[in-house]
């Protein structure tokens, strides 16, 4: 044991809260005041860090900073020299760690393996001076270990879950009457899952799986859920921030009794799995907000592959700043999808946003006296304020023959899911020339190749000069963790390939992603958009009968105001909300 909070005398005891002070005040953390306080632990979790947290104490070192539990986490790791480690459910194998050290012994001590490797196993404590289970643990398991520091209540919380978990997982895969399918002769065999026996979907462990896993995706902030299965094995992973991330994996026919469970709370075909289908679950995350996952299943080689798609509600209420537009962008988005009538276009690649830049301009114009109807496939949200319809090519209810149908329903404002065909543009046109303002979506690279697509799908030039009123372009580039990014010198070069004008302004310093605990070691959190918005001016409408070059009316565009998709860019790697790489790896190269 190393010298730090207790003496020689007190070797393999507990951590006491009178002790920690007084180390706390050797070291500067607290003040002399702080440390002679009465401090109780009743009605919160008795470890001294987790009492001192609780008392929302300023770091006497630096103003303004918290000693909040991982701060004082670290410094306890720091001061017994021992490593310091945030417990992360995204990098560790539940099953696979609570099968090395059993629940009863865990719980005992108060410990937590995190990580076994090869003959290796490190287990997390919150106490660094509690040892006497060491000799015990190698004898048992013959094998070599490391013990680190971690949260107390961290540890306390995934001690409980991780073993629930571990126990469903353990119990489903005991429960299965057979063992998967090892080999097949052909692909209709390999995709036959009625030859793989699995538990119960109504199952008690897989139920606790299935809440596990959606609880997990909601904390970790994931924007869908991806369950692939594989020959021997499933995988489960989640999109955060645009990347997806290997969450955990699981015996393939536990994993398909997962997808039966979110398939039956999806209202979906349990027993259907050689054809795709489309469901959508509504519940609440831990926090009790609402929250809706729209869910899509494929069938491929080694059976059924489902992707939850999570809504967040609470990005559908925020202002358009916090979307990524710039003040001046805002107001001539709010300006243009004002207008009584007119068509509006969101164009831009899949997962850029379009979805929740739309949604949340019907959230704002859907008032009392608007008549707000909508044609999706599938639908996205739903939201009470909508009139929703789905389309059913099946049965003949395509975007055309649905736009068709909400014109006689006596609509305001019309949203049309996507632009794909010839048919569908031309019934939205004459929606917008006939008194409706209608929003859309299509897939070009940005503003102005938009009306070249419009053109190309055999719109005359006449109706789009009569009904485009603009057209919005975007994209999603992960944003710098607040935490943790730290400022650095620009060099021209990296500079100019970025704006690839040697006349625009260069910051004195720029941001760069370094990691923390907050974004997991990415150095990035969250997403914001990057948006190119073109408002069809007089001169522009002229250029679309005059013969239109998508060259010459974005050159025009710009000489109007219009900011590019680049520029955007730049504005946020100069305001030091994302790097010069994010910008590059979205942006075209046309701009």
């Amino acid at each position: 044991m190393q010298a730090g909070v207790y003496e020689s005398g007190h070797a393999g005891h507990a951590l006491d809260l009178e002790e920690v002070l007084v180390a706390l005040l050797d070291d500067g953390y607290i003040t002399a005041a702080q440390a002679k306080a009465e401090l109780l632990s009743s009605g919160g979790h008795p470890h001294p860090l987790a009492v001192i947290a609780e008392q929302d104490w300023s770091d006497a070192r630096e103003a303004g900073r918290k000693l909040d539990i991982e701060t004082l986490t670290k410094w306890m790791a720091t001061r017994s020299g021992l490593p310091y480690e945030r417990i992360d459910p995204l990098k560790i194998d539940v099953a696979q760690v609570t099968a090395s050290i059993k629940h009863a012994y865990a719980a005992r001590f108060n410990i937590l393996p995190i990580s076994v490797q090869d003959n290796h196993i490190t287990v997390a404590t919150a106490e660094p001076y509690v040892r006497e289970w060491e000799q015990e643990l190698n004898q048992s398991l013959g094998l070599t270990f490391s013990r680190v520091i971690a949260n107390p209540l961290s540890l306390h919380r995934y001690l409980g879950e991780f073993y629930a978990v571990g126990q469903s997982l353990a119990g489903a895969e005991k429960d299965r009457r057979a063992e998967p399918l090892a080999s097949a002769g052909n692909l209709e065999q390999l995709i036959d899952l009625s030859q793989v026996s699995e538990p119960d979907a109504n199952d008690q462990h897989i139920v606790r799986i299935v809440d596990w896993l959606l609880q997990y995706a909601f904390e970790q902030r994931a924007s869908d859920i991806h369950l692939e299965p594989r020959r021997d094995i499933g995988n489960i992973r989640f999109r955060i921030d645009g990347v997806l991330h290997v969450v955990n994996k699981m015996p393939l026919p536990v994993l398909s009794a997962v997808v039966s469970r979110l398939k039956a709370l999806g209202r979906m075909d349990v027993v259907e799995r050689r054809r795709p289908q489309d469901g959508r679950i509504k519940t609440r995350s831990p926090s009790g907000t609402e929250v809706e996952m729209r869910m899509s299943t494929m069938p491929i080689t080694f059976g059924e592959k489902i992707v939850l798609r999570i809504f967040d509600p609470e990005v559908l209420v925020k202002p358009f700043s916090e979307l990524g537009f710039s003040s001046g962008d805002e107001l001539r988005w709010q300006e243009m999808v004002s207008q009584p009538h007119g068509m509006v276009i969101v164009t831009g690649p899949t997962g850029s946003g379009k979805t929740t830049t739309l949604y949340s301009a019907l959230k704002h114009l859907a008032r009392p006296d608007q008549n707000v109807c909508t044609i999706e496939d599938p639908i996205e949200l739903v939201d009470p304020a909508l009139n929703q319809m789905q389309v059913h090519p099946a049965i003949g209810l395509s975007f055309a023959s649905g736009v068709r149908t909400l014109l006689r329903q006596d609509p305001d404002i019309i949203m049309v899911g996507e632009v794909r065909d010839a048919e569908t543009a031309e019934t939205a046109i004459q929606a917008a020339l006939t008194g409706h303002l209608v929003l859309t979506t299509l897939h070009t690279n940005d503003t102005s190749s938009t009306v070249t697509r419009l053109l190309d799908l055999g719109i005359p030039p006449y109706l789009i000069k009569s009904s485009l009123l603009g057209v919005l372009a975007q994209r999603l580039v992960r944003t710098l963790c607040a935490s943790c990014k730290a400022p650095g010198e620009t060099s021209a070069d990296a500079w100019l390939a970025l704006t690839r004008d040697p006349d625009t302004l260069r910051p004195d310093v720029i941001y760069h992603p370094v990691g923390c605990d907050e974004c997991r070691q990415t150095g990035f959190r969250g997403r914001t958009a990057l948006v190119e918005l073109l408002t069809m001016s007089d001169a522009l409408r002229e250029t679309v009968v005059a013969g239109f070059d998508a060259t010459v009316a974005r050159e025009l565009s710009v000489n109007e105001g219009m900011r590019t998709l680049r520029e955007s860019g730049i504005a946020a790697v100069a305001a030091g909300l994302t790097t010069a790489a994010e910008v590059h790896s979205v942006v075209p190269d046309i701009h």
